[in-house]
């Protein structure tokens, strides 16, 4: 699609921030006025618009892809997004170990454990590791706990999770990377421990290298969005 504006803008609207094209806001893919809870996050999408050239290029939208979504998707049944999420809770990757003897075991103990320690702190709940493939699951006050915790979150902030906690297959990398101090690439690295290994050990392939960069990007990318939406206004 050709370029169809020239000036890029952001204003405070009842309910938030707007984006406008030549003075006319945006509106999501259902036709819903794409009202952000931040002007941060506004900011940061008027720049993708912005850095359009003569033909769109919807791939290089993310962040509108990701407030559509948030709006027309999470809004109107948070309890159906929270519930998906919850059983990300029950199959983690961040608990489920190699066996002790194998070398792989040692690594993900000295990688996954502060994190999963440091979350159980912070959620005030107790998560089961399992070493081995046999699924094992989470106590239910666990998951109900988890679950009440993502049902309070905003559209926006469960946007973000979601994206984050499928990328990543763990809810413990998803909601960690809401806290500002944990990095988002040593949550990525972490949650990639074991394909990373793989690939070192079986030798690397292009395709699968080029996958991995992308899905890095895409949840690099989330947690931007998420932490954008979760600035002061």
């Amino acid at each position: 699609m050709k370029r169809f504006y020239k000036d890029v803008a952001t204003h405070q609207v009842d309910g938030g921030w707007q984006v406008t094209l030549d003075k006319r806001g945006i509106k999501t893919v259902k036709g819903a006025q794409q009202i952000l809870p931040t002007r941060a996050l506004a900011e940061a999408m008027a720049q993708e618009w912005d850095a359009q050239g003569e033909k769109l290029d919807p791939t290089t939208l993310p962040m509108r892809d990701m407030a559509d979504y948030a709006l027309d998707i999470v809004a109107p049944d948070v309890a159906a997004i929270a519930e998906t999420l919850t059983a990300f809770g029950d199959t983690d990757t961040l608990l489920y170990r190699a066996d002790p003897d194998e070398p792989l075991y040692a690594r993900q103990q000295e990688v996954w454990e502060p994190i999963v320690a440091e979350f159980e702190q912070r959620e005030g709940v107790r998560l089961t590791p399992v070493s081995g493939i046999m699924h094992r699951p989470q106590s239910a006050d666990t998951l109900t706990s988890l679950r009440a915790k993502l049902e309070t979150s905003d559209p926006f902030t469960l946007a973000g999770i979601e994206a984050m906690t499928s990328l990543s297959a763990s809810l413990v990398v998803g909601l960690s990377a809401l806290e500002p101090d944990i990095e988002p690439l040593t949550l990525w690295e972490a949650a990639s421990l074991e394909e990373e290994w793989q690939a070192d050990l079986w030798g690397r392939d292009a395709e699968a290298e080029t996958r991995r960069a992308k899905r890095e990007g895409d949840f690099l990318k989330a947690c931007e969005f998420t932490r954008l939406a979760r600035l002061p206004s």
